[in-house]
């Protein structure tokens, strides 16, 4: 999952960006509200988490800008204001969920599990490609029910591919969404990536057809029809 904070508070945005890194998702960071904007616009995203209070752009504007456009990612709006008329303010502009400041790290990681649980994201929790599956609550990958150890970036480049089954996927489109805005990455980190992962799911299993494989030209994909 790949999620976006636009927070003008450097010290809450590094720690909520370490924060949610550490529970293996791909993190952005905007810390003006013109830059947050630009950013949701022009990127795909699964989540916001979006100050209310932003310099250049606030919150408010933000969800209702990105609502006009048709943007319908999932925006955590968040905000120091507790009164009843401000949280509808940011619920009536377009926001799925606010959280008051200070808030926990275990709150803000409930409320982003409960927002892609939502049906109009359809994120599913258990991902099943033939005899692969991977669990993304628990970040468990199993093929043929025996645990495989995958780094982090490794789990994300599989959690995509299993998102996206029997499609052609290009390099491009994998480092956009398994890494985030500001990393430098050659398409040949993808190449070493998919290696890596063919190396512990398919490999292993020689009495297994490959799941993962390269269509010449164009990316790679998963499925149990390649």
């Amino acid at each position: 999952m790949r999620i976006l904070v636009v927070e003008d508070e450097h010290r809450i945005a590094q720690s909520i960006k370490k924060g949610l890194e550490l529970e293996r998702y791909v993190v952005d960071v905007a810390y003006t509200g013109t830059e947050g904007y630009d950013m949701a616009s022009a990127e795909s995203y699964d989540v916001v988490i979006l100050d209310r209070m932003l310099p250049e752009m606030d919150g408010i504007t933000i969800c209702k800008s990105l609502r006009q456009e048709n943007n319908h990612v999932l925006i955590l709006l968040l905000t120091a204001k507790s009164q009843t008329s401000d949280k509808v303010d940011g619920l009536n502009a377009g926001a799925d969920d606010y959280l008051t400041k200070p808030f926990s790290f275990e709150e803000l990681l409930a409320r982003i599990r409960a927002l892609s649980r939502r049906p109009s994201k359809m994120l599913q929790s258990v991902l099943k490609v033939a005899d692969l599956e991977l669990i993304a609550e628990t970040f468990e990958v199993r093929r043929d029910h025996k645990p495989i150890q995958l780094s982090s970036k490794e789990y994300a480049l599989l959690e995509y591919m299993m998102r996206h089954p029997n499609t052609t996927l290009t390099k491009q489109q994998l480092i956009d969404r398994v890494w985030n805005y500001e990393s430098d990455i050659l398409p040949n980190t993808i190449e070493v990536y998919i290696k890596n992962l063919r190396g512990k799911i398919d490999a292993p299993f020689k009495n297994k057809p490959p799941l993962i494989q390269t269509v010449r030209g164009f990316g790679y994909k998963i499925g149990d029809n390649v």
